[in-house]
């Protein structure tokens, strides 16, 4: 159950980022209309660029996070909530008993031609 709250968890913060762009878009429209004015209000392009710009640090820091996030899923590595790593290595410990019975049964097959000589 942990790990479902944490990919749920994982999928708030992307909607909040992709909320996040939407509102740098409406401060960089809200710019642009300003911008088109004849007579500019320097408050409100100072305010929005401010907003802009500290939007889209957020978000950067955001990605950035999810990102770190996702490489460390895709490494191996060892995190909360994830059996990656777990499930992979009893996946490569089934394959080796495989072999092992393969050249186990060799080994039979090798000692059975030997003694009908």
């Amino acid at each position: 159950m942990a790990t479902y709250s944490l990919a749920n968890e994982r999928l708030r913060a992307l909607e909040d980022i992709e909320r996040e762009i939407g509102a740098i878009l409406q401060n960089a429209g809200t710019v642009i209309l300003e911008l088109s004015k004849e007579k500019t209000n320097e408050r409100l392009l100072d305010r929005q660029a401010a907003a802009f710009t500290a939007s889209v640090q957020h978000v950067e820091a955001e990605l950035s996070a999810q990102i770190r996030y996702l490489t460390q899923v895709a490494t191996g590595q060892p995190h909360e909530g994830s059996s990656y790593s777990s499930r992979k290595d009893c996946q490569m410990a089934l394959k080796r008993v495989d072999y092992a019975r393969l050249k186990l049964s060799d080994v039979a097959r090798t000692c059975e031609q030997l003694l009908e000589n």
